[in-house]
């Protein structure tokens, strides 16, 4: 290829035949339409499919996650071991005890007699229970 007269001999120029050693893989026609298309310049050059947003628009909700099957317990499975919390709550175990108590209290003759518990108790009956079940449910 000979050297254009108004370039100088001290800039290289590249052979102007194969798109491949420019880098890209467009002719110069599809690189010159996407390079208007990008920069606005050409009608019909908005991508169709995706609504415009505009300003004071609600959010849509983020699609929902999927997991691998059994990923997610295996998670909460990780995040139970550990944490040293109680996994059952407390007012309603306490609930629980108090009226198997009343009940057994009331098959031995001790109508009317309520039964106080002290908080300790009750933590205790709860940690034993908690216990008691995860073994149960370790063997399962």
């Amino acid at each position: 290829m000979a050297r254009p007269s108004n370039i100088p001999s001290s800039i290289p120029i590249r052979s102007g035949g194969s798109t491949a050693a420019s880098g890209t893989s467009r002719p110069p026609q599809r690189q010159k339409r996407a390079i208007q298309e990008a920069a606005g310049m050409v009608e019909g050059s908005k991508k169709k499919g995706r609504p415009t947003v505009k300003a004071g628009d609600p959010i849509p909700p983020a699609a929902a996650r999927r997991y691998k099957p059994g990923m997610r317990a295996l998670r909460e499975i990780r995040q139970y071991q550990r944490s040293t919390d109680l996994l059952i709550q407390k007012l309603p175990f306490a609930r629980v005890v108090r009226e198997i108590a009343d009940e057994y209290a009331a098959m031995s003759g001790m109508v009317g007699v309520g039964m106080r518990w002290q908080s300790t108790a009750l933590m205790a009956l709860q940690e034993a229970a908690e216990a008691y079940m995860v073994h149960l449910f370790e063997d399962a």
